[in-house]
C-alpha cells in the first residue's frame, strides 16, 4: 500500500466520531394532559429485579395527588357526555399507538419485571388486546347493565347506567402494564375519568403509557398517572372528597384495609376484585363496578 493510501486510512480512522451518547428519558407524572415534574422536586431510583439502576421516577406528593384529581374532575364532564361508540373509537386509537411502539414497551417490560424477551412481547400483544377488547364495551356495556322495566301503570320505566365519576386506581405492584391498563381501562370505558397510581417498583412502562395517551385522542385528564410511593399517596387519594371510587386491587392487604377505611369518610365505592393472572380474559366485573344506575319514568303513548 502507498504512503498516500495508509494517510487516507489513517485520516478516516481520526475523522470516525466518538461513541454517541444515548439521550437519557427524564421520567415525570402525566396530571391533566400535560408532564410536570413532582412539586416536591423529589424523585426516587427504579431498578431492575437484580437491583441494576433503571432510571428515577418522579415521587409524587399530595399535592401531586390533589392536581391530579381536580384534572380529572375537570374533564369528567366533556369524556362522560361522548357518546359511547365515540369513546370506542378514541379509546381504540391508544391500541393503534401501542402498537407502534411494541417494541419501547417490550423492552421496558423486560427490564422492570426481570422477564425473557419472549415474555415481554407476550406481555405487551396482550395489553394491546386488552385495550382494544374493553374498547369494544364502550357501546354495549349499557346494554347489559341497562333495561326496560315492566311496571304497573301507563308507564314506560328504564334502568340506565350512567359512570360513577372521578375512580382512584392502584395499579397492581407485579404486573407493570398489563395489570395497569386491565385495572385503568374499564373505569375509562365506562365514562369515568382515572387517577392510576403506577406500580411502585416498575412505574416505567405506566409513563410511557402515559406518553401514548398524551399523543392520541384521549382528552388531556381523562387518565392521569402518577408515580411514587404506594403507601404515601394512595391514602390521600382513598380519603379525598372528590374521588367518588378506588380500585384498592394493587395495594398490600393491610393497606387495602387502610384505604377501605379511608374511602368510607365520604361513601366511596371500593373496589377489591381480585387481579390474580392477569392474562386471563376478564369478566365485566370492573366495568359494572363503576357504574351507577338511573331509574327514568315515562308516561305511555305521551
Amino acid at each position: 500500500m502507498s504512503d498516500q493510501a495508509t494517510g487516507s486510512a489513517a485520516a478516516v480512522r481520526s475523522a470516525s466520531p466518538a461513541p454517541r451518547v444515548a439521550v437519557r428519558k427524564t421520567y415525570k407524572l402525566y396530571i391533566g394532559g400535560a408532564f410536570p415534574r413532582s412539586e416536591s422536586g423529589r424523585s426516587y431510583p427504579v431498578t431492575d429485579p437484580r437491583g441494576g439502576f433503571l432510571a428515577n421516577a418522579a415521587l409524587a406528593s399530595r399535592k401531586d395527588a390533589r392536581d391530579a384529581v381536580a384534572a380529572a374532575r375537570k374533564a369528567f364532564g366533556g369524556w362522560s357526555a361522548a357518546t359511547a361508540y365515540n369513546r370506542g373509537q378514541v379509546l381504540y386509537r391508544v391500541a393503534e399507538l401501542l402498537e407502534g411502539r411494541r417494541a419501547q414497551f417490550a423492552a421496558e417490560a423486560r427490564s422492570a419485571e426481570g422477564i425473557s424477551q419472549r415474555q415481554a412481547e407476550a406481555v405487551v400483544d396482550a395489553t394491546i388486546d386488552r385495550w382494544i377488547w374493553y374498547a369494544g364495551w364502550a357501546d354495549k356495556v349499557a346494554q347489559v347493565r341497562g333495561a326496560a322495566n315492566p311496571v304497573a301503570g301507563p308507564y314506560f320505566n328504564f334502568s340506565l347506567p350512567e359512570p360513577t365519576g372521578v375512580v382512584a386506581v392502584i395499579a397492581p405492584q407485579d404486573s407493570s402494564l398489563l395489570g395497569l391498563v386491565s385495572v385503568t381501562a374499564p373505569a375509562v370505558v365506562t365514562g369515568n375519568t382515572v387517577v392510576a397510581l403506577a406500580s411502585e417498583r416498575c412505574p416505567l412502562p405506566a409513563v410511557t403509557l402515559a406518553e401514548v395517551l398524551a399523543t392520541s385522542d384521549v382528552p388531556g385528564g381523562v387518565v392521569n398517572v402518577l408515580t411514587g410511593r404506594t403507601a404515601e399517596v394512595a391514602p390521600w387519594l382513598a380519603s379525598h372528597m372528590d374521588v367518588n371510587a378506588i380500585d384498592a386491587s394493587g395495594a398490600p392487604g393491610p393497606l387495602a384495609d387502610e384505604l377501605a377505611v379511608a374511602a368510607a369518610e365520604n361513601l366511596k365505592r371500593v373496589v377489591r376484585l381480585p387481579g390474580g393472572d392477569w392474562s386471563q380474559t376478564p369478566g365485566l366485573d370492573r366495568m359494572l363496578a363503576y357504574l351507577e344506575t338511573k331509574t327514568v319514568w315515562h308516561p305511555a303513548g305521551t
